[in-house]
């Protein structure tokens, strides 16, 4: 099945290094303009997370049909 994020919200409250608002808003954008392949939607959250290295704090998502 292939998804598209509508709207995502990562847990960034444990933020490493240098990582300034602009790198988040990039991993929030990148994640919105993805084509996600997965089976299911945990495979979903679950591909997403490794992809971005953060975790899914609310997600919203829309099935695309072939």
């Amino acid at each position: 099945m292939q998804f598209q994020v509508t709207q995502i919200e990562f847990d960034f409250e444990d933020e490493f290094g240098e990582w300034t608002q602009h790198h988040f808003d990039n991993v929030t954008a990148d994640t919105l303009e993805t084509i996600w392949k997965a089976d299911d939607e945990d495979d979903l959250i679950e591909k997403i997370t490794s992809a971005s290295g953060w975790c899914i704090k609310s997600i919203d998502y829309k099935t695309i049909l072939n």
